[in-house]
């Protein structure tokens, strides 16, 4: 029931999951008969995950980011792609071509200032009605949770990092 679509999806906080959530809805939504666009920001290094989202019908995959992570202060070229990111998600979305739309990573973007906060909630607030749009990333700001129907926030209790494990190949990469 496409008609249903249109509500807007917030999945923030310190611990894992978030990007993964996401993508486990759209896999949800491709299997419904939905066509899906993911747009990840801030990543550009290789993820496992990527090499099937690629393949499925119905699902379109576009990256904004650096092959390394943004720290502390975002460099020119950061900048640049997240500009470039936040383009082709309105694209994307006045397109109406799509009934989910994922905005991976936007939250640290607009965090790191990459991306202004007020530009983010300019998209949100002019999204199709029909399409339901799914925000990830730390730090979400409370401006852009307030429009939001789904706020999920993960929680970091415990996680391998802490005791020194790197990221393992088909868990966290």
């Amino acid at each position: 029931m496409k008609n249903n679509l249109g509500k807007i999806h917030v999945y923030t906080g310190d611990g894992k999951g978030k990007t993964t959530s996401s993508f486990g809805l759209a896999l949800r939504a491709a299997g419904a008969g939905y066509r899906v666009c993911i747009i990840q920001f801030m990543k550009g290094q290789d993820y496992s995950e990527l090499k099937l989202l690629k393949s499925l019908p119905r699902v379109s995959f576009q990256r904004f980011g650096p092959k390394t992570f943004v720290i502390k202060k975002g460099k020119a070229e950061d900048f640049k792609q997240a500009k470039k990111g936040l383009a082709y998600a309105k694209k994307v979305l006045t397109s109406k071509k799509y009934d989910l739309v994922i905005l991976d990573e936007v939250l640290v973007a607009v965090f790191f200032k990459l991306i202004a906060e007020r530009d983010l909630i300019a998209l949100i607030k002019h999204k199709p009605t029909k399409t339901e749009l799914v925000l990830t990333g730390r730090r979400a700001t409370p401006k852009i949770m307030a429009l939001a129907d789904y706020v999920t926030e993960m929680r970091e209790i415990k996680h391998p990092y802490q005791k020194g494990i790197l990221a393992r190949q088909g868990i966290e990469n």
